[in-house]
């Protein structure tokens, strides 16, 4: 693949990623990103192939940021589930402590 169909694939993926989720209601998002964390751990394989079969200096270093990137959403995604669950439970759980 040539560097100007790979930068082709790239601009149509963002492009409609965007519109996709520019059309999601402001109250769905967070259930949205807490059901793609299934995604973001195969960005996180992916990442980790490519830094195994990396070379020279430079493709280690962006295969380093790609790990750091991908797990930076893995944990996110978790995170801002566990927000999102935290307030589904009632007050009276909360007080003795957490458990259903």
């Amino acid at each position: 693949m040539t560097g100007i169909i790979a930068l082709y694939i790239f601009m149509l993926a963002a492009f409609t990623g965007y519109e996709v989720i520019a059309r999601v209601p402001v109250i769905l998002h967070t259930p949205l990103m807490s059901g793609s964390n299934f995604v973001h751990g195969i960005v996180l394989v992916g990442a980790m192939v490519e830094l195994g079969n990396a070379h020279t200096p430079l493709e280690r270093t962006i295969g380093f940021i790609g790990v750091l990137l991908a797990s930076g959403n893995v944990v996110g995604g978790y995170v801002s589930t566990e927000r999102m669950l935290e307030m589904f439970k009632s007050s009276q759980d909360k007080r003795k402590g957490g458990k259903a």
